[in-house]
């Protein structure tokens, strides 16, 4: 510290004299940090959320703290007056997510689409650092388990049947104070599919990013692109790219997420391999997120 004194008082001095040398104050604040390298200092607050909207980003709930997230997605809006723009029909998810250290976060979660109970475990890789790494790295595993009765009770059915999985590396980067980005590689597996054609695995490449517009509220947008390893596979066929578009807005002890979506599933597996809805085709929802942290654990 006291060295990195002594280099400022000498840059300050050699400021008086830069006019006459054509150097400007960029000039001499790339010099001070060629002399003295500033350490590594850890970028905070890359997200405002744990997500984007459904997409999860490296944002994570802290040691000890538990976080309360009720999701909702209404109808499509194309329904006009006579459903309330979809409002007359919701699909709910409600979920907590609990910070188990400074790293690792864990989640469960139940949504009324398909009587899906959801869960998963989000670590984080690294983070990024000004003057060091670039960009944060979170690894997250999820499972869904559909709870639905089966349609056909009389033959064999097993309960892996219901299981489906998601393992997904976030990659993001605050590039400004306004301004960060993620890509999300994700890789989705089900267990049982509706036919021998049907893919079983199937890889998704998403990405998302937020721009803030004031110190309170920032634009939101995300999209997950569905890779198609089997041209005779219906459940490629059959569903769409997932994209969706929001607004976050902090209150205090709250963040407000409103959105508009062609996704009505809330969890991974859903949104981004069983999107049923368009956005060309008028098949958009509109659905918010409420979060409320909670310190259980100082």
């Amino acid at each position: 510290m006291i060295y990195r004194t002594t280099i400022r008082i000498f840059i300050f001095f050699l400021g008086s004299i830069s006019f006459n040398l054509g150097w400007s104050q960029e000039d001499l604040d790339a010099l001070l940090n060629e002399l003295d390298p500033l350490p590594p200092q850890e970028v905070i607050a890359t997200f405002k959320s744990g997500k984007i909207i459904n997409l999860h980003t490296v944002e994570r709930v802290a040691a000890g703290n538990l976080e309360m997230r009720i999701s909702h997605r209404f109808g499509r809006i194309d329904g006009g007056a006579y459903t309330l723009w979809g409002i007359d029909q919701a699909t709910i998810r409600i979920g907590l997510d609990y910070g188990v250290s400074d790293k690792l976060a864990i989640g469960f979660g139940r949504n009324s689409y398909k009587k899906i109970y959801d869960g998963f475990f989000k670590y984080s890789v690294t983070k990024q650092k000004k003057n060091g790494f670039p960009i944060s790295v979170v690894a997250i595993s999820s499972i869904a388990i559909k709870s639905l009765r089966f349609s056909d009770p009389g033959r064999d059915n097993y309960f892996r049947s219901r299981l489906s999985y998601v393992h997904q590396l976030v990659l993001a980067r605050k590039f400004t104070s306004r301004l960060s980005l993620e890509v999300v590689p994700s890789w989705v597996h089900f267990n049982l599919v509706s036919s021998a054609s049907d893919q079983s695995d199937i890889p998704v490449l998403a990405a998302g990013g937020r721009m803030k517009v004031s110190k309170r509220v920032s634009i939101n947008a995300e999209y997950g692109y569905r890779i198609q390893l089997n041209d005779d596979a219906a459940n490629i066929n059959d569903f769409y790219d997932s994209f969706s578009v929001g607004v976050d807005i902090e209150t205090g002890g709250h963040v407000f997420q409103l959105q508009f979506t062609n996704s009505l599933p809330m969890f991974e597996m859903g949104f981004l391999a069983q999107t049923n809805d368009r956005w060309s085709e008028g098949g958009i929802h509109f659905g918010f997120n409420i979060t409320r942290e909670f310190v259980l654990k100082h």
